[in-house]
């Protein structure tokens, strides 16, 4: 089978973003007076949105309150804000894999839970111009992954039929969004989750790195 687009996560795929997140986090729980948190445990915590990061790193008995969900996000909006690239940076060889696939014609979608303002800054300031056909963060009146609406519609806007799509992801969730689409799921093992999860959730194909990836799939273009 040859790929006539590819779709990626963002954090744990393109981007090591780990300890903006949680220095962001911490300084939220640190303003409510609530625990913080050690980094191996917001590899766990992120994922599936602001919302479930919040609840899941605030106290229990907080994390059904809506109302003050809602309050606690915004004020780690304001904190993420500050930190979007403060310490992020895209893994080693993301770029040139992005590059090459640019220059074979290749469609290129990002599609993330992470908020569209912060998907949108970290790709204007860390990825060459235009190398995305798409970016479709966390937006209202869109499912988070694992539903696959986000990323179909990215492939409807590339006119690719979704058998044709490559996504690529380092969590469960992601592999569950290629499978809910009916793409070639693709786990990449450098992110912030273990190999045997992406094996569990069903990653076809696994990547150790990324100058990998063309050895395993096989592209051209539409």
């Amino acid at each position: 089978m040859k790929y006539r687009a590819a779709i990626f996560d963002m954090d744990g795929t393109l981007i090591n973003s780990l300890e903006d997140l949680a220095d962001s986090v911490n300084e939220t729980m640190e303003h409510y007076k609530f625990p913080t948190h050690d980094l191996e445990k917001y590899r766990y915590f992120v994922g599936n949105g602001a919302r479930k990061l919040i609840q899941r790193a605030v106290p229990e008995k907080f994390s059904d309150d809506e109302n003050f969900v809602n309050e606690v996000i915004n004020y780690y909006n304001s904190c993420y804000e500050k930190r979007l690239t403060m310490k992020t940076k895209p893994y080693e060889g993301i770029v040139e894999l992005l590059e090459k696939l640019q220059s074979m014609k290749i469609p290129l979608g990002l599609c993330t839970n992470k908020q569209q303002f912060a998907a949108v800054e970290i790709v204007e300031k860390m990825f060459p111009k235009n190398i995305f056909g798409a970016v479709i963060g966390d937006q209202k009146g869109m499912p988070r992954k694992p539903d696959p609406t986000k990323v179909l519609k990215i492939a409807e806007q590339f006119k690719v039929e979704p058998e044709f799509v490559a996504y690529f992801g380092d969590t469960s969730v992601d592999m569950e969004t290629a499978h809910n689409a009916g793409f070639l799921s693709v786990g990449v093992t450098w992110g912030f989750r273990p190999k045997s999860e992406l094996i569990e959730s069903g990653a076809e194909i696994l990547i150790d790195k990324p100058s990998e990836i063309f050895n395993h799939v096989e592209f051209e273009s539409s």
